[in-house]
C-alpha cells in the first residue's frame, strides 16, 4: 500500500470535473515523511468511496498541497483494484474536512495559518476547524443552566492545595490530561481516610491500570507530577457508573448535522470498561457492546428505553451548547456520557473529529450525513 503513481494526464481530469460542477470535498491532512500523508487512510478511503455513492469528488490533500490561489490541486486518491493511494490533479474543493489526526500537526504555524484562510475564504467552506480542548469544553457548558446539571465538578489541576481542597468535596477524582485522546494518561484517585495509606491513585497504563497507595497528599502530588511529566490536567468528579457484570460502562454518541443543517443522532454505542482498566476506551482493554443490553441488564427494559431516550436528547442539548460556545459552525462530534447508578446522565467528553465507529449501522449513517449536511451548505451558499 502507499505506493504513488502520478498520473500525467490528471489535469484534463480535474478540468473535466469542474466542467460538471460536480460538489468536491477536499480531506485535509498533514505531510508525512514516510508514508506521504497521515490519517486513517481507511477512514479517507472510504469516504471517498462514500462520495462517489452521493455524487460527490473526494480527495485528500495535504496542508502543504492546500493552495487556495489555485484552481486546481495536488491530491490523492484511492485505488481499490491496486489498494494504491494515487496523486492526482484535482479542482479546487467547496469544501474542506478537516482530519489532521494530530492536535501537535494542528498547531504547526502552516496548519494554523491554512485552517484560518480557509475559514475566510469566500469560496470554500471549511468542517470541523479545530480539536476541542476538555477545559474549554467543560467551560462552555457551564455558561447555560440547561447544560450545566449534565457536567461533574471540574477544575484545572495547578496546586496541591487546589487538588487539596477538591478531595474535601469528591473523595472519588478523575485526573485527565487536558489534550488527551482515548484514555491516554488518565488516572483516578480514591481517598480512604480509615486505611493506613489513605490516597489510592490509579494510572491508566496500555492496557491495565497500576496502583500506588500513598501515606500523605504530598507523596500522592509528587506521584501526581511525575506521571503527568508536565502535560497540563484537569481534576474531575468521579462518578460512579452503573455496571454490568461488575464492569463499569458508557455510551459513545456520535452527533452529526443533517441534510436540514440540525444536529441529529447518528448512533449510540457502548464501551464495557476492561476488567483491570479504569477507562471504558477500546484501546485500553474495552469492548464494544450494545447499549440497550447493558442498559436493561441494569436498570431493566423500561427505564432502560426511557435512559436511551433521555441520554439522546441530552447529546444533541449538549452539541448545540458546544456550537455556541465555540464560536465556530461545527460539522459534528463525538461524546461520552456516562450513566451512574441512579439513571442520572453525564457528560464526559466530546471529539471534535469523531474515530470510526464499529458499528455498521452508524458508520454507513456516519459517512451519509458528512455528504447530506455538505450538500445542505453547498445549496445554503448558492441562495
Amino acid at each position: 500500500m502507499a505506493v504513488v503513481i502520478h498520473e500525467d494526464t490528471a489535469a484534463s481530469e480535474a478540468t473535466v470535473h469542474a466542467k460538471k460542477q460536480q460538489p468536491v470535498l477536499a480531506v485535509l491532512t498533514t505531510e508525512d515523511e514516510l508514508q506521504l500523508f497521515r490519517g486513517n487512510r481507511d477512514n479517507f478511503a472510504d469516504l471517498i468511496a462514500a462520495g462517489k455513492e452521493n455524487g460527490f469528488l473526494v480527495y485528500v490533500v495535504t496542508v502543504k498541497q492546500l493552495k487556495l490561489s489555485q484552481k486546481t490541486l495536488d491530491g490523492y486518491t484511492y485505488d481499490e483494484n491496486s489498494d494504491t493511494w494515487l496523486l492526482q490533479k484535482f479542482p479546487f474543493p467547496h469544501l474542506v474536512y478537516n482530519r489532521i489526526p494530530l492536535r501537535e500537526d494542528e498547531l504547526q504555524p502552516e496548519a494554523r495559518r491554512k485552517i484560518a484562510a480557509c475559514i475566510k475564504h469566500p469560496n470554500v467552506q471549511i468542517f470541523n476547524p479545530k480539536f476541542f480542548n476538555k477545559w474549554s469544553l467543560f467551560k462552555w457548558l457551564r455558561q447555560s443552566q440547561t447544560t450545566k446539571p449534565y457536567i461533574p465538578a471540574t477544575s484545572r489541576m495547578l496546586t496541591i492545595s487546589g487538588l487539596g481542597k477538591m478531595m474535601l468535596r469528591h473523595k472519588f477524582l478523575y485526573l485527565k490530561p487536558v489534550s488527551g485522546k482515548a484514555g491516554k494518561g488518565i488516572m483516578t484517585i480514591q481517598l480512604q481516610p480509615e486505611k493506613a495509606l489513605p490516597y489510592r491513585l490509579k494510572i491508566q497504563g496500555n492496557k491495565g491500570s497500576t496502583t500506588y497507595n500513598c501515606g500523605s497528599i504530598g507523596k500522592l502530588w509528587a506521584r501526581i507530577k511525575k506521571e503527568s511529566s508536565g502535560e497540563r490536567y484537569i481534576a474531575q468528579q468521579g462518578i460512579h457508573l452503573a455496571a454490568y457484570n461488575d464492569r463499569s460502562f458508557d455510551l459513545r454518541a456520535l452527533i452529526q448535522k443533517n441534510n436540514r443543517g440540525q444536529w441529529d443522532i447518528s448512533g449510540i454505542g457502548a464501551r464495557l470498561a476492561g476488567s483491570m482498566s479504569i477507562t471504558t476506551h477500546v484501546p485500553r482493554g474495552g469492548s464494544i457492546e450494545d447499549p440497550e443490553k447493558l442498559l436493561v441488564g441494569v436498570f431493566g427494559q423500561d427505564e432502560a428505553n426511557k435512559l436511551l431516550t433521555k441520554a439522546r436528547t441530552t447529546a444533541l442539548t449538549l452539541a448545540r451548547q458546544i456550537e455556541r460556545g465555540s464560536g465556530r459552525r461545527l460539522a459534528e462530534m463525538s461524546m461520552d456520557l456516562g450513566i451512574d447508578q441512579s439513571g442520572q446522565v453525564w457528560f464526559f467528553e466530546a471529539n471534535a473529529k469523531p474515530m470510526k465507529f464499529d458499528e455498521p449501522d452508524i458508520r454507513k449513517r456516519s459517512l451519509e450525513r458528512i455528504f447530506q449536511y455538505s450538500s445542505y451548505l453547498l445549496k445554503l451558499k448558492d441562495k
